[in-house]
């Protein structure tokens, strides 16, 4: 099925002429929950749903396990995580510190290669209101 996208009107800011431009956004569609990913997967496998959804329980765990290690994780045909912080700037290295320096932790996701390679090829996308097709 095609992306989904909208335009949308932004202003900038920054500049000094204040000047509106154009963007397009991608829109979801809807949100696959831990239920249907099991139910597809194990109807292309020999695991039960319920087997499944264990498994997804136990990645989520993993990942948040390693990535409180500082490790990255490779899910070789997905991608890698690992764990990135935003923090305020300081003149002299000695005033940074965990506690006051780090204003938010997030996670930082590279696609695969496999995915990287389906993203170049291009997909196609319809017009929020229109047809699909």
């Amino acid at each position: 099925m095609p992306i989904r996208y909208r335009i949308t009107k932004r202003s900038n800011n920054i500049a000094l002429e204040k000047k509106s431009n154009y963007i397009m956004q991608a829109v979801s569609t809807g949100t696959i929950d831990i239920n249907r990913l099991s139910y597809e997967i194990s109807n292309e496998c020999t695991l039960s749903k319920v087997d499944v959804k264990a498994v997804l329980f136990a990645l989520g765990e993993k990942l948040e396990f390693h990535l409180k290690e500082g490790k990255t994780i490779d899910i070789e045909n997905i991608g890698k995580f690992k764990i990135g912080f935003k923090s305020i700037a300081a003149e002299n290295a000695k005033d940074l510190t965990p506690k006051k320096s780090i204003v938010k932790y997030h996670l930082n996701f590279q696609p695969s290669v496999y995915i990287k390679r389906w993203l170049k090829k291009g997909l196609k996308t319809y017009k929020e209101g229109s047809t699909s097709n």
